[in-house]
């Protein structure tokens, strides 16, 4: 899981598939050592978009992830300005219907 934008109206995190727990147990030297059981992941990747002021979230994968990871390539090449990063999250915000809550 990797936040890739964050500002005081929207956040984004990279959720990422196959990654491993980040409570996996380590060994004397921090590598990660592989549970007796598989534990279970994530099929793909995907983004979780957070709409801070209207306190909702939306999780991209699929499609939706593929056509979101497309914008950010795009921002790699060409650097935009925030409100148009806030634009475009504003676009993929009017999807979320969750509210946020926190465990």
């Amino acid at each position: 899981m990797h936040t890739l934008y964050d500002s005081d109206t929207y956040s984004v995190t990279h959720m990422l598939a196959n990654a491993v727990a980040t409570d996996a147990p380590s060994d004397a030297d921090g590598e990660r050592v592989k549970p007796a059981r598989p534990v279970p992941t994530l099929a793909r990747h995907g983004f979780e978009i957070v709409d801070k002021r209207a306190g909702k979230e939306v999780y991209l994968d699929g499609s939706w992830a593929e056509l979101f990871q497309q914008h950010i390539s795009a921002w790699q090449q060409n650097t935009p300005t925030q409100e148009e990063v806030e634009d475009t999250l504003e676009q993929y915000a009017e999807l979320a219907q969750n509210p946020v809550v926190v465990h």
